[in-house]
């Protein structure tokens, strides 16, 4: 019959619990200055302490420095163990590792840049293997020589949801702005894709359209739908009457000629050959 050992709490020792200016002469990795108060000490072993001062680093908020001191049975003088800047309760820390796979993020891969996928990726399945898209098996099996990996279901259903909620979906902010029956799934610019994708997703073709060239879901649109037709308005302009200024005209005196007809004289017939 075994009995469980019982843990003891450490003992503080006073003697090397009462040396804090021998632990704060041992931080000399940065200038007196850097180091703050005297925070807390706490028993580690037997005869084995630490001292906890604050950290006045630019940066380094809520750290502290831990400085860990001992001494020999019988003996009164403390050494120093080792000197450590360590995060407190409340201290600033970076984020957690993540592997590259887990960083990256769309528009990441830029030119010449190589992005391998993992063998056992969720997305994809042996090419060999049969798809319940037939646009996926016919290429898959033409002539024996398709592609290794296609998109697997999972594969598929993580895509079309992407597209669905992403800047090409019937939430962004030109789909909503533009006209009920401005869908791409009636405009002539839309280009089906092949397979299962065909029933929701397509490519935009319209020149002037922020989306062509790229993938849109069926009830995405845009004000440059193939029927949005707006027809000029005939607008009559309103034919203003002629204005005078009088005080613009100059009166001029004008001298009649030798021979000319007197205002007085009747006016003198028109002949005709």
């Amino acid at each position: 019959m075994t009995r469980p050992a019982s843990t003891r709490a450490a003992r503080l020792d006073q003697v090397c619990a009462a040396a804090v200016e021998v632990a704060r002469a041992g931080i000399t990795e940065v200038d007196a200055d850097d180091v703050g108060d005297h925070l807390q000490v706490v028993a580690e072993g037997d005869r084995l302490v630490t001292h906890y001062f604050e950290c006045r680093l630019a940066g380094y908020n809520g750290w502290r420095w831990a400085v860990t001191v001992t001494r020999v049975p019988r003996s009164k003088t403390v050494t120093i163990c080792e000197t450590v800047l360590l995060p407190g309760p409340d201290a600033l820390l970076a984020p957690g590792w993540l592997p590259w796979q887990e960083r990256l993020k769309p528009g990441d891969l830029g030119p010449g840049d190589l992005l391998p996928t993992s063998p056992d990726d969720d997305r994809l399945v042996p090419g060999y293997l049969l798809s319940d898209d037939p646009a996926v098996e016919e290429t898959a099996w033409e002539l024996g020589l398709g592609r290794a990996r296609v998109l697997s279901r999972e594969g598929r259903i993580d895509t079309a949801q992407r597209w669905y909620e992403g800047d090409h979906g019937p939430a962004a902010a030109i789909s909503t702005a533009a006209p009920t029956a401005a869908r791409c799934g009636t405009c002539g610019f839309y280009l089906p894709l092949a397979g299962a994708m065909r029933q929701a997703f397509g490519a935009c073709g319209n020149f002037y359209a922020p989306d062509d060239g790229r993938v849109v879901s069926a009830d995405h649109g845009c004000g440059a739908h193939s029927e949005t037709l707006i027809e000029a308005a005939e607008t009559a302009v309103e034919e203003l009457p002629t204005v005078y200024d009088d005080s613009a005209v100059e009166a001029m005196s004008v001298s009649r000629a030798p021979g000319s007809v007197e205002a007085a004289e009747p006016a003198e017939p028109y002949g005709h050959s």
